[in-house]
């Protein structure tokens, strides 16, 4: 017959997660809307030098 699993496996499991959201504290924080305006911004700068040196498509 088969044997029961031993109820410290499910412990062992979630400690990897505990240390994945331990590393997570002390990464940098953007918040979204920060990363669109910059990105919006580096188009628009990419646009504009593209204009200014005659490299826009023609």
């Amino acid at each position: 017959m088969a044997k029961k699993k031993a109820s410290g496996s499910g412990l062992m499991s979630s400690a990897g997660l505990m240390r994945y959201y331990e590393a997570d504290e002390t990464a940098i924080r953007i918040k979204p809307k920060t990363v669109v305006i910059i990105a919006v911004m580096a188009g628009i700068f990419a646009i504009t030098l593209g204009f200014r040196y005659g490299t826009w498509p023609g």
